[in-house]
């Protein structure tokens, strides 16, 4: 049941007693305006018979008063009669008007009328003229024929009186019948709404009671899978091999992982509630100021950030260092508002010396492969030497002497400029210095004449004036040395290999991003390509496609020795019609070298 249904019976529920109410108050509405039009009516009974009997009382003292004239004679004894004759045809209109539309009384009224009239004319009026006149009114028919006359008129009045007293009646008896038949209709009507209303109250109430406990069932089986998944959750993050820490929106401390626990030298308890800062204090390697967090980053800027490209020292709480390597991200919730942050980091002290060891070993590998080359170049010119000694020892001219001397010292300073190549190699600067890449590629070719002439392989250049840049020397002869290396592998016999170098300036690249000034140096070959389901693996350690000869990390060096100088090698190749190699190297001017490497 959801929201709008539980409001629906909640309504439901309310206007249910509302709505009985307006019917039981509808049907007392009616059943009391029937017993107020039947009390009205007997209201009008009783106003009937008051009126009726007012009119006998005014009948009664004009009667009184004309007997006490008629015997004494005193013209006092008809004041009585006087007041009443006065009245007395006003009160029979005014109980005319009380019968309303009731013809049976009229009729009555009407008689009454005619007969007190009659009364009056023929009895009353000539008694009072008679005894005035002095005449004797004793006699009895006269006055047998005046109470004849007056009996009519008590007999309509007692007729009307009779009437009006059992029409009251009546209605009485209907009111009574309509007061019990209110009181039972009540009951009964207030008895089945309150059956309805219980009956129907008790389903809604039933429904919703279901749905109460369905929501409790829900609510237990999703507090037992949150359970279970927060268990879970716990679990993998006490699993992971990395160190986790996660942070409120303010950056403060509420979770860690044994491995972070470990790794930083705080507990749980010691840093729950801490700015990360304190607990998660990193430096600069190289600079050893503090450096910018990761999630001081991510409130920044709200979204996830690494510290790949800054190699970071991890300070921690005995005062022990460690390098390591981290990222963070926002945790959002459904409005999209960050709620917390999570932050991932590791130990990469073994890495990094793996990682030297490996460029050491590479570095080796490279020197190995020209050894046999060098040796070459060195045994062939000091070969000349020793012939031209032995010539001159043996009957050679002064001229002839002379001319041996030159091409003596000619091949000796070929050998000089080998071997100081060949050192170039391992001696390594402590800061970027100014190198020339035009003499350094040209040096690179010269100690690799030998082994490219017995490859088969056509070196050309396209270096058209010397370009500088600010780097370690004896790390990009590394680089070159290995891509020329490659190039000229790759080629084979009767292949070419052209190396070219070109400046960039300083400018807006075609996807509108500021680039730097600098120097592209570019090592191309014909050889037949390399497939495109490979070439996503080139820059991986250990991957080569040499087999035994190769140790598969002369390219993954190579790119991290030029992303250490701040700058992008790239490799296309094509293996249709139009096959080769191209490997793009660029070089900054005034780089920013990252201590990190890659």
């Amino acid at each position: 049941m959801n929201l709008s249904q539980f409001k629906t019976i909640l309504r439901q529920v309310f206007l249910l007693p509302v709505v009985a109410l307006l019917v039981v108050a509808g049907a007392l509405y009616v059943q009391i305006s029937g017993s107020n039009a039947t009390v009205n009516l007997i209201q009008d009974s009783d106003a009937r018979i008051s009126q009726a009997t007012l009119v006998s009382k005014l009948i009664v003292d004009e009667e009184s008063g004309l007997r006490g004239y008629e015997t004494t004679g005193d013209t006092r004894f008809l004041q009585p009669f006087a007041d009443a004759e006065s009245r007395l045809q006003q009160e029979i209109q005014n109980l005319d008007q009380v019968a309303g539309a009731d013809a049976d009384q009229k009729h009555d009224i009407a008689d009454l009328r005619d007969e007190h009239q009659t009364w009056r004319d023929a009895f009353a009026l000539p008694i009072i003229a008679t005894v005035r006149g002095g005449g004797q009114t004793n006699d009895v028919d006269l006055n047998l024929h005046g109470k004849v006359l007056m009996d009519a008129v008590r007999h309509d009045l007692n007729d009307i009186i009779q009437k009006a007293e059992a029409s009251r009646t009546r209605r009485i008896a209907r009111w009574h019948r309509q007061v019990r038949s209110m009181l039972l209709g009540l009951l009964v009507l207030a008895l089945g709404m309150g059956v309805l209303i219980g009956l129907f109250t008790r389903s809604r109430l039933h429904a919703v009671s279901e749905a109460y406990q369905s929501s409790l069932d829900i609510l237990g089986r999703r507090a037992e899978e949150l359970f279970q998944s927060e268990q879970q959750l716990r679990t993998t993050l006490n699993s992971i091999g990395d160190g986790v820490i996660t942070c409120d929106a303010e950056g403060l401390v509420r979770l860690m992982n044994p491995v972070a626990r470990e790794l930083t030298g705080w507990s749980q308890t010691e840093a729950d509630g801490r700015p990360l800062e304190e607990v998660f204090c990193i430096v600069n390697e190289t600079t050893r100021e503090p450096m910018e967090t990761p999630v001081a980053k991510v409130k920044r800027l709200d979204k996830t950030v690494s510290m790949a490209n800054h190699h970071a020292i991890l300070l921690r709480k005995d005062g022990t260092e460690m390098d390591i390597s981290d990222s963070a991200a926002p945790i959002h919730d459904k409005k999209g508002e960050t709620t917390g942050i999570v932050l991932v980091f590791r130990d990469i002290t073994l890495e990094r010396k793996t990682q030297e060891a490996l460029m050491a070993n590479e570095k080796l590998a490279v020197a190995g492969r020209l050894a046999a080359t060098i040796a070459h170049e060195i045994h062939n010119p000091l070969d000349s030497v020793s012939n031209l000694l032995y010539l001159m020892r043996n009957g050679a001219s002064q001229e002839e002497s002379s001319h041996f001397m030159d091409m003596a010292e000619q091949e000796l300073a070929r050998v000089t400029q080998i071997s100081r190549a060949m050192l170039g190699l391992y001696r390594e600067s402590k800061a970027p210095v100014v190198v020339d890449l035009k003499e350094m590629l040209e040096e690179i070719l010269l100690l690799m004449e030998r082994r490219l002439s017995d490859l088969g392989v056509t070196v050309s250049t396209e270096m058209p004036k010397p370009i500088e840049v600010a780097a370690f020397p004896a790390e990009l002869r590394q680089v070159f040395t290995n891509l020329v290396t490659n190039a000229a592998e790759a080629a084979g016999p009767g292949g070419a290999v052209k190396v070219s170098v070109s400046p960039r300036c300083a400018g807006i690249d075609a996807i509108g991003q500021k680039q730097q000034p600098g120097a592209t140096v570019t090592i191309a070959d014909n050889g037949p390509g390399i497939p495109e389901d490979i070439q996503p693996h080139l820059f991986q350690p250990f991957y080569t496609t040499k087999g035994e000869h190769g140790t598969g990390l002369g390219l993954w060096v190579s790119r991290g020795i030029v992303n250490k100088h701040g700058g992008a090698i790239a490799l296309t190749s094509k293996t249709g019609v139009s096959h080769g190699t191209v490997l793009s190297v660029f070089l900054a001017t005034n780089p920013t070298i990252n201590a990190g490497g890659d």
